[in-house]
């Protein structure tokens, strides 16, 4: 018998002497006393045969081989099921919950019965027959444990697939038979590969009348630059939809029972042999190109077994160089179970991705992670969500295993929490478990933190590498109706604020309204929508300000005497000296300076003068906006022994510099935008015809593949309601980014209509 460490010998002994077989190491604790283990063992010893001996020896040896986890982590898989718009993502994963037994009835999307998918379980999601928010789940298939998220297809909820791919170890791309590749389709694959996600395709609603697969499966190879090939082909399209082959097993499968249950296997339709050896062919083609196992057994013409081409495809997809290709109708309930199998088959186990940490003790340095439950403890919060019992965290574990109970560390606050509630999520359901360990994805409840955290045991200070969060395209101005409700108003903000990273809100120092914003329209309205529902708080929504700024062209010159003669002390200041641009370029906005040579005004009343003019400069004459860029100069004035005050002396700057401001031509300066814009080639010279319209200045144009990038400069103001006209004139292929770049003077025409407005809300 083989030489056996102290652990496998303890594992030996505990097999012989124990009824239980053991199923991890912590179990061998169980043995009470080593004197009573001695005894019970030499009885037991006495009825075993050399045989039983010997296997039980190699099953000690094997385990020590096996961490005890081993098997668990084999049998687990994290995926995503993203798309475009109706692709058919939430039905979906309907069915896949109610074949793996998870739920027992099938509810549809826009459901007629009034209840509504499973995964949309907000009622806003139900009304508007969407996605908003990407929803947890876990179901069980063929032994192996499956957590499933549903996330959005509108590209406002784009950081709800960003949360989602960041903590996958795998995902499902669906794909419309009718519609192909589309522009959300595009944008989640780009996601997916940011995050290097290895994926299937699946083409749904093979139903529907003009499904054509093939054109979808080349569509993937051409704008997504897919190297796929189907694994699967349908028996019959449109309303003859029947069943599929699978390219694999060679077998025929259909779909039996009122739901699809019944999954029958047959042999492969005679009439479609041909069909069937051609793209099998194609499939080991396409496979072999990127795995060189394969490609020497298809080179030298050796027969290629089911078990091979499996074991491949696997290799190739978790590989991220190949994407096979399923086929279906999740709404008429085929092609799901196999599906299914393609998930446990082609997409990788925790163990099988490389994720990286940053070590902060060593200035963000890469680290790879395990990914076992054996290293210490590193989990990162990427979803938050207020539930009715307090703040719900969504944790993915990296490694090591949380406790219900334990103490960890938020790296990124340096905050000790307890974990007081460890759970996993079916949709908006709990289900409470005392442990959970790396790979597993769970709630935990009640544990303060942000978006984006990472947590640890203590034993290492690791961040995961911080998630693409975009900068907001659009705000709004927007205020409660009732005053009473401004309590539940910032209450809902600051929420959304934590739950959301592309939720902004700021106050305009100068309107005093309160800004949010957003993705895009379509994103700030569900917000208000969700103030008014989940607070009772009515919101009356307006077109934001834009922040306009005033400037002095040229050097004028003031002189002003400010006297007033009241009973007792009056009040007498007299300013000389000019004001100025300041040249371009310059650090500060506004500059003050005293060039009084003697005692014409005492120095004490110095500081007074500074602040009046800086009051005055902070709304111009033109439109009341701030005035910036401006030198103030003092050469002279006068003072008064009794009647001097340093109010007197503010009083005189505050209307010397509204006095000499229009002699320095005044301009108003808008804020310009820095626009970065991706279109499909052929809409180009449309959006380029729209930004001139807008007033825009087009810097840059380049090629990228199949689109093109435009870099423009717009004012922010010609810029409302540009993410909707976008959409329009691309077919919602497009895409844009806007930052501030500077503030620059308007044309003499927009000046004139901004004062002509500014004069008439004055007399209202």
């Amino acid at each position: 018998m083989a030489r056996l460490s102290k652990s496998s010998a303890s594992r030996l002994l505990y097999t012989l002497c124990a009824s239980p077989p053991l199923s991890s190491p912590s179990a061998a604790h169980h043995l009470q006393s080593p004197l009573a283990s001695l005894l019970l063992c030499g009885s037991r010893l006495r009825h075993f045969s050399s045989g039983n001996l010997a296997r039980a020896a190699a099953a000690a040896a094997k385990d020590d081989k096996e961490p005890w986890w081993k098997e668990n982590m084999d049998k687990l898989r994290n995926i995503g099921i993203s798309a475009h718009i109706d692709s058919g993502k939430t039905t979906l994963t309907e069915r896949i919950l109610f074949y793996t037994g998870k739920i027992h009835e099938i509810h549809e999307v826009r459901g007629r019965d009034g209840i509504g998918a499973t995964m949309d379980s907000m009622d806003l999601e139900r009304e508007k027959g969407i996605t908003i928010q990407s929803a947890a789940t876990y179901c069980t298939w063929k032994g192996y444990q499956v957590n499933i998220i549903d996330t959005p297809g509108h590209v406002d909820f784009t950081i709800e697939v960003e949360r989602a791919l960041r903590v996958l170890d795998g995902a499902i791309l669906v794909l419309c038979s009718v519609g192909g590749v589309q522009s959300q389709s595009i944008t989640v694959d780009r996601q997916m590969r940011r995050y290097e996600v290895p994926r299937v395709a699946f083409i749904n609603k093979l139903d529907r009348m003009g499904a054509d697969p093939w054109k979808v499966l080349n569509q993937a190879r051409s704008k997504l630059r897919h190297h796929s090939a189907a694994v699967q082909v349908p028996i019959g399209l449109e309303e003859e939809f029947q069943g599929l082959v699978d390219l694999v097993q060679l077998k025929a499968y259909y779909f039996h029972g009122s739901n699809g249950e019944n999954v029958v296997t047959a042999e492969v339709p005679a009439n479609m042999e041909n069909l069937v050896t051609e793209k099998r062919r194609e499939l080991i083609e396409m496979v072999s190109e990127v795995d060189d196992k394969l490609a020497e057994a298809f080179l030298s013409d050796e027969p290629i077994s089911s078990a091979d081409l499996e074991e491949a495809i696997r290799r190739a997809t978790t590989a991220k160089k190949f994407v096979p290709v399923f086929m279906g109708s999740a709404f008429k309930n085929k092609g799901v179970q196999p599906l299914l199998d393609g998930v446990l088959s082609y997409l990788p186990c925790p163990i099988e991705v490389s994720n990286y940490a940053l070590d902060q003790n060593k200035q963000e340095e890469k680290v790879v992670l395990t990914g076992t439950p054996d290293g210490p403890l590193v989990a990162l919060a990427f979803k938050l969500e207020e539930g009715r019992f307090g703040q719900l965290t969504y944790l993915r574990i990296y490694e090591g295993v949380i406790r219900k109970g334990d103490f960890v560390i938020n790296v990124n606050t340096g905050k000790k929490l307890k974990v007081p509630r460890l759970g996993r999520m079916h949709s908006n359901e709990m289900e409470d478990i005392p442990e959970a360990h790396a790979g597993q994805i769970v709630a935990v409840f009640g544990m303060d933190c942000a978006s984006g955290d990472t947590f640890t045991d203590g034993k290492v200070k690791y961040t995961m590498t911080s998630m693409n969060v975009p900068d907001p395209v659009m705000s709004l101005a927007v205020s409660p109706v009732s005053k009473d409700s401004g309590g539940q108003f910032s209450k809902a903000l600051n929420r959304f604020q934590r739950e959301d990273p592309t939720f902004r809100v700021g106050l305009d120092a100068e309107s005093g309204q309160t800004i949010i914003s957003g993705m895009g329209e379509l994103h700030l309205e569900v917000y208000v929508e969700r103030i008014r529902r989940e607070y009772k708080v009515e919101a009356t929504v307006g077109k934001p300000r834009v922040n306009f700024r005033e400037t002095v062209t040229q050097r004028a010159e003031f002189d002003y005497l400010h006297k007033k003669q009241t009973g007792g002390q009056g009040q007498y200041g007299r300013v000389c000296g000019y004001v100025e641009p300041l040249p371009e370029g310059s650090p500060v906005k506004f500059e003050f300076e005293n060039m009084i040579v003697g005692q014409a005004i005492p120095s004490n009343f110095i500081p007074a003068i500074e602040k009046g003019f800086k009051e005055a400069a902070n709304s111009g004459s033109l439109i009341g906006h701030p005035v910036e860029n401006i030198r103030i100069v003092l050469t002279d004035g006068a003072s008064h022994n009794v009647d001097s005050s340093e109010l007197a002396f503010k009083l005189a700057a505050i209307y010397a510099f509204r006095q000499c401001y229009s002699a320095a031509k005044p301009v108003i300066l808008e804020p310009i935008m820095l626009v970065e814009l991706k279109v499909p080639t052929e809409f180009q010279g449309t959006v380029a015809g729209d930004i001139n319209k807008r007033k825009g200045i087009i810097v840059g144009n380049d090629q990228d593949g199949d689109e093109t990038v435009i870099e423009a400069q717009v004012p922010l103001n010609n810029m409302f309601g540009y993410s909707t006209s976008l959409r329009s004139m691309t077919q919602g292929k497009g895409e844009f980014t806007m930052e501030y770049k500077e503030h620059s003077a308007v044309s003499q025409d927009v000046q004139m209509q901004l004062v002509n407005a500014h004069k008439a809300s004055k007399a209202e």
